[in-house]
């Protein structure tokens, strides 16, 4: 444990997750606008230091399954949101989707989410490659919006205490307004956020946020631990939708500090209120509810506990169940293979399909897929250790690995995706949904156009191939 002597913050502040990685950890991210809605203006009162209502898998959820426009959520939530900071989770260069964007995309995308009321900007990458922050950091930060710079938490022989330290240090350099140590797949340990949060303090002259899901068991004990080290903020849900592959109930650690000098001032009388009205609204979802049951099982597997949902989804679908053991004891050897990478998205889908495909095609990297062989091409960023050169030759040949930082390579997006989307636009915003997200994009474009308009456009489109006319209805 670290030797330095910390000083605990007068007062912790809260962030709720409820309205984002809750009810992604627990719902499949499907919770509805209209359950948020009834209950945000109470959940403003409460005196949260922010709530996260934005970002992460809700942006592409939204259009893809609930036929909502994520735009519209963010500025019915910010409405009525008037005392709370809103924050977003922003995956760097990926935004809100699965691979880099080009910088113009990046910039107006920033641009906007401010514009339409995010005020805290949680920016991370997946292989904690800064150069694929940079360019969020650098145009959030002249919009206005605090920077906080965040760290995915890993254990590997890179990710030492000096790691997170170094990195808390150059984020600091970039303009972060305060850091957040990002663990999410439950495997940070009580005695390393001591000592990782006590350096942080101690070396870096920022707030320090923490953010651990319950998977494993270790997150209540381990905010405890982070707040004696002097962490400012730590990262809770509502009780109702709290722990398993979410995160700590707010409620519990309110009771815990307000026995300790630091204690957080919130009204449990008015949280149970809140817990209340979401214990109704989670039985909405039931069928898609995967409980709060603690898998201690990721501390040995060491991987986020969507990772095993996927897992037990792809071998089912290829009459492979049993093989399960043998994909969770690939997965370790894969991430070494490729140098370590934390395994949050889009890196942890990349190590994990690679690992079902060593286990079921019948030979170790008999097939590849091409999210592994642009992560080999450097596509995706600097892996945080050394990749196994050997299979990088196997896979990728005598191609040249990118070194620039990968944005670098990508031509701008914003004026074709500006072109897709005319013939459906209702404002500015729909051109960044189609550059992000196209495929998904388009069709929830025109199915708003459809209600307003009649036009059926799968009709058309037949219509259009048939070689046919189309009337609409």
């Amino acid at each position: 444990m670290s030797e330095i002597t910390p000083k605990m913050a007068p007062k912790v502040g809260i962030t709720d997750l409820t309205l984002r990685d809750g009810h992604q950890s627990l719902l499949a991210t499907r919770m509805r606008t209209d359950d948020m809605i009834p209950i945000v203006e109470q959940m403003d009162e409460i005196g949260y230091a922010s709530m996260e209502v934005w970002g992460g898998a809700t942006f592409d959820s939204c259009m893809r399954f609930l036929n909502e426009d994520p735009w519209m959520r963010l500025r019915e939530l910010r409405k009525r949101v008037k005392k709370t900071k809103l924050m977003m989770l922003l995956r760097g260069q990926n935004l809100v989707g699965y691979r880099n964007y080009a910088d113009d995309v990046v910039t107006e995308f920033c641009k906007r989410a401010v514009g339409n009321g995010i005020d805290i900007m949680r920016i991370f990458d997946a292989l904690n490659d800064v150069r694929n922050m940079a360019k969020a950091i650098e145009v959030s930060k002249k919009e206005g919006a605090h920077i906080q710079g965040t760290i995915s938490y890993t254990i590997s022989p890179v990710h030492d205490v000096d790691y997170y330290v170094r990195m808390s240090r150059t984020l600091a350099e970039m303009g972060s307004d305060s850091i957040c140590l990002k663990d999410m797949a439950g495997i940070l340990s009580p005695v390393m956020a001591y000592d990782i949060v006590s350096r942080i303090k101690h070396q870096v002259n920022l707030p320090v946020q923490v953010h651990c899901h319950y998977t494993s068991g270790y997150a209540s004990m381990t905010y405890l631990k982070a707040i004696e080290a002097g962490a400012d903020v730590v990262d809770c849900c509502i009780s109702s939708m709290a722990m398993g592959t979410a995160h700590p109930a707010v409620e519990t650690l309110v009771a815990t500090l307000a026995e300790m000098p630091c204690a957080t001032g919130l009204d449990l009388k008015k949280l149970k209120e809140i817990a209340d009205y979401f214990k109704t609204v989670r039985r909405k979802y039931a069928d898609i509810d995967v409980g709060t049951m603690v898998d201690a099982g990721v501390l040995i597997w060491q991987i986020p506990g969507g990772m095993l949902s996927n897992f037990v989804d792809q071998l089912a679908k290829q009459n492979a169940s049993d093989k399960l053991e043998q994909v969770l004891d690939e997965v370790p050897r894969v991430r070494e293979d490729l140098g370590y990478p934390p395994l949050v998205t889009p890196t942890s889908q990349i190590v994990g399909t690679q690992a079902v495909l060593n286990v079921v095609a019948g030979g170790r990297y008999k097939m590849v897929t091409n999210e592994v062989k642009n992560y080999l091409r450097g596509l995706y960023g600097r892996p945080p250790g050394q990749v196994n050169e050997e299979l990088r030759k196997q896979i990728i040949g005598d191609e040249e690995v990118v070194t620039v930082r990968p944005a670098d390579t990508i031509p701008p997006g914003l004026e074709e995706a500006a072109e897709q989307a005319a013939p459906y636009m209702e404002q500015p915003e729909d051109i960044l949904s189609m550059a992000i997200f196209p495929q998904v994009a388009i069709k929830f474009l025109q199915e708003r156009q459809a209600k307003r308009t009649g036009v059926d456009y799968a009709l058309l489109d037949e219509a259009k191939k048939q070689g046919g006319a189309y009337a609409p209805v």
